[in-house]
């Protein structure tokens, strides 16, 4: 179930539990980009006429920011992660801004190393459970993973490296894929999606215009909707959206069956979200989510898939 987005709602703080700053009264612009993808999510976040004192604050002080957005009734994160950058600038003569831009769990994917020794017999939880431990110390802990393979090592292992490296390993060898959201590690198999009730977007719960069948999923525009996580589901009218232009090429042929395959329409309307953008401005027009979803009936690339696994229709964990 949907709610309808009625009445704007946004909050900024920067600092972590014990003490921030709260910039929810400035005017504020943003661009979050989130996707079911390894490298870290990244925010650009610009607050307008900080005072001086505010601002050395923020950039001296802080490694956190927070931020919170959406309507009444539909509010919560659109993004958790750590300062990489504060910038002072002018926009005009009597506007100065401050530019903060952030990525979600940058600390873990860059610096997050292990160096532990594994005896025979353990299992990818127990190498998932080693690069967890390392995450950890990096603000990074678990969201979800679904049961792994339950394959042992032959003999002893020693893991020394970055963590980022070991999840590709762990991932590739479970037929999944990783990434990090609000500081929560998540892994999802592929060709499956969270569990949970699917979202309905349409022209009541928010949607804007009509969305689109691309060569690179299906895009959904609609008002800021928080609700809209990776990997969830959300539920459209398939006859509204758009249907993409195959190239007429006769020697377009192979690839306009791939897309066909990979990117086609859901039977039952439900859609995988692999990316979820959101953009806005507490006094201007922006206050938008932008989507590129998978069908649930689309059939992931045996090229993905480790060898002995066969393609399979996006389904839930379970």
């Amino acid at each position: 179930m949907s709610t309808p987005q009625y009445l704007r709602n946004v909050k900024l703080t920067i600092g972590d539990d014990t003490e921030a700053l709260n910039l929810s009264e400035l005017r504020i612009r943003f661009s979050i980009r989130r996707g079911d993808i390894s490298t870290p999510n990244t925010a650009d976040i610009r607050v307008y006429n900080v005072s001086e004192k505010t601002a050395q604050i923020v950039q001296n002080e802080f490694t956190r920011v927070r931020l919170e957005a959406g309507y009444q009734g539909n509010y919560g994160v659109i993004f958790d992660g750590t300062v990489i950058q504060v910038r002072r600038g002018r926009e005009s003569q009597t506007d100065t801004y401050l530019d903060i831009t952030a990525a979600d769990g940058d600390s873990a994917y860059n610096f997050a190393v292990v160096n532990k020794s594994l005896a025979a017999g353990a299992t990818l939880d127990d190498q998932l459970g080693v690069c967890l431990q390392a995450m950890e110390a990096h603000g990074v802990t678990l969201g979800y993973a679904p049961p792994l393979p339950k394959q042992a090592l032959p003999r002893g292992k020693m893991m020394f490296g970055m963590v980022r490296d070991y999840l590709d390993g762990i991932t590739a060898a479970a037929a999944a894929k990783w990434s990090i959201q609000d500081g929560l590690l998540y892994i999802i198999p592929l060709g499956n999606y969270l569990p949970g009730e699917a979202l309905s977007i349409n022209a009541t719960t928010g949607m804007v215009g009509l969305p689109e069948q691309t060569n690179g999923g299906i895009n959904v525009k609609m008002l800021l909707n928080p609700s809209v996580k990776i990997g969830r589901l959300i539920r459209l009218d398939n006859s509204s959206i758009q249907q993409y232009r195959f190239n007429p090429s006769i020697k377009a042929g192979a690839e306009n069956a791939k897309i066909a395959q990979q990117n086609k329409l859901s039977d039952d309307g439900l859609y995988y979200v692999m990316i979820a953008n959101h953009s806005g401005d507490t006094r201007g027009n922006d206050w938008y989510t932008d989507t590129v979803c998978l069908s649930v009936d689309a059939t992931v690339p045996n090229e993905l898939l480790p060898s002995s696994t066969a393609a399979t229709p996006i389904k839930p964990f379970g």
